[in-house]
């Protein structure tokens, strides 16, 4: 893009928030690239305008070799993330740096990171399941290709671990034409070191794309690496023609990244303390992820809850977006439940005779049900004990505790870590099983027996021995 050349100065420096003033027209426009002309390896990106001629602008690198006066140039262009297939099996920053030891990339073309949604009428909408071969998210917050899965819950309950889990479980179903990519935005580098090491020795890797922003990035580059994962997504989608897997580890990040450039640009927050431009932000990382062309694009994202809270902004700002919302429970992490998901509090859209089979919805409804009335006898049984409930109470009781147990597995992710092998469970097979549950079929064995086995049945096995 040719451009009249025009030069700005650096007015003010707000630790990754430089105010550039521009006096000569044209002036720069939103999301432009801004280079400083005594060292063109150090670039800004606009963001919005401070005051007339003056414009807010992040630093992108990792140099702060410049001060107040300093002449900047523009550049025309918008930030972009390398793409291509040579991308598949690296792991990459947001400017194309490999970060896996693995040597320069080489790559087709940069896409950039901004982009508009899909209209309406170049969107499709998919209403198949996609098995996840984990018992409880299958059961009762089923997903759909193509659609939008969130992963609520607080520290240390196991979000990372269950996202990792279903990215092992459903990415080699099809190898020739899905792919993943897999975003994490502010989370720990161990965790990305620990998932790079268990796709390389499963053997997907080369059919994932991994783009980081780790913890101790700078806010402007936690910031754009979640636009960036999305883009990556979106050229697979729509150039190499591929289904695509996006997991985004961790949205919370992203919009804490956005709060904290926010207040570097002296923007009045909202209420709640976080940016007012919460709602926009999130709504333009979320509505580019749709299916298109007859390529389906699915999105699961683990979402942070400060303080376990399920109202937090951020939250509520995701809920929206989402078809299948699965929350994390510490309470039932204490009682070594895993995954620790709330079931009660977990739902999906997809949980309907349209998207799963009639029994699989019946079933689930019932054992919510269930769960729902055992939740009420708990408060008696911690009183006074479970002797004192009626035999129909008892009976009622015991069932739940046998649901919820069943509903722990063994992942393979966590092999090393638990010592148990882990397990993929059919769906078919899950709803069997609960079924037979909830109607007596296992009364006459204990709750324990129902920790961390794959299907029912296994216990029967276990017995003969």
């Amino acid at each position: 893009m040719e451009i009249k050349e025009s030069k700005g100065r650096i007015v003010s420096i707000r630790d990754v928030v430089v105010e550039i003033e521009f006096l000569d027209d044209p002036k720069p426009f939103i999301h432009e690239v801004l280079k400083l002309e005594s060292n063109p390896n150090i670039v800004f990106q606009v963001v919005d305008s401070s005051e007339v001629n003056r414009f807010n602008c992040i630093n992108l690198s990792g140099s702060s070799d410049f001060v107040r006066g300093s002449a900047v140039i523009r550049t025309g262009e918008k930030v972009g993330v390398p793409v291509g297939k040579n991308m598949l099996g690296r792991v990459i920053d947001i400017f194309g740096n490999d970060l896996d030891g693995m040597g320069k990339i080489e790559f087709e073309k940069r896409k950039e990171l901004f982009g508009p949604a899909p209209s309406y009428d170049d969107s499709t909408i998919n209403t198949d399941f996609l098995e996840t071969g984990i018992k409880i998210v299958d059961m009762f917050a089923p997903l759909l290709k193509g659609g939008k899965v969130g992963l609520f819950g607080g520290s240390g309950v196991g979000k990372t671990v269950l996202l990792t889990e279903i990215l092992n479980n459903i990415i080699n179903k099809d190898l020739g034409n899905n792919v993943s990519v897999f975003c994490g935005v502010g989370e720990r580098s161990r965790e990305g070191q620990e998932l790079f090491d268990e796709l390389n020795d499963s053997g997907v890797l080369p059919n994932v794309s991994m783009i980081f922003g780790q913890m101790g990035e700078k806010a402007s580059v936690r910031f754009l690496t979640a636009y960036a994962g999305v883009g990556i997504a979106e050229y697979m989608r729509d150039d190499m023609g591929k289904n695509v897997l996006l997991f985004i580890d961790n949205i919370f990040r992203f919009a804490q990244a956005g709060n904290e450039l926010s207040l570097l640009m002296n923007s009045i927050p909202s209420e709640d303390g976080y940016q007012a431009t919460l709602s926009s932000q999130v709504a333009e990382i979320h509505e580019r992820l749709v299916s298109r062309k007859d390529k389906v694009l699915t999105t699961i994202e683990a979402v942070y809850i400060p303080e376990d809270d399920l109202f937090d902004q951020t939250a509520q700002a995701v809920f929206g977006y989402l078809d299948s919302s699965v929350v994390l429970s510490r309470d039932a992490y204490r009682e070594g439940r895993l995954p620790a998901v709330d079931i009660l509090a977990s739902d999906s859209g997809a949980l309907n005779p349209k998207n799963v089979s009639p029994l699989h919805y019946i079933v689930a409804n019932n054992a919510k049900s269930l769960l729902k009335q055992s939740e009420l006898l708990e408060r008696i049984v911690s009183l006074v004990g479970e002797s004192e409930l009626s035999e129909e109470d008892r009976i009622l009781y015991q069932r739940a505790n046998k649901l919820k147990n069943y509903m722990t597995q063994s992942f393979f992710v966590a092999e090393k870590q638990t010592g148990r092998k882990g397990e993929y469970v059919p769906v078919q097979d899950t709803v069997k099983d609960v079924k037979d549950i909830i109607e007596g079929k296992y009364d006459h064995i204990s709750e324990d027996k129902f920790m961390f086995i794959g299907k029912a049945s296994d216990i029967e096995k276990e017995n003969v021995k």
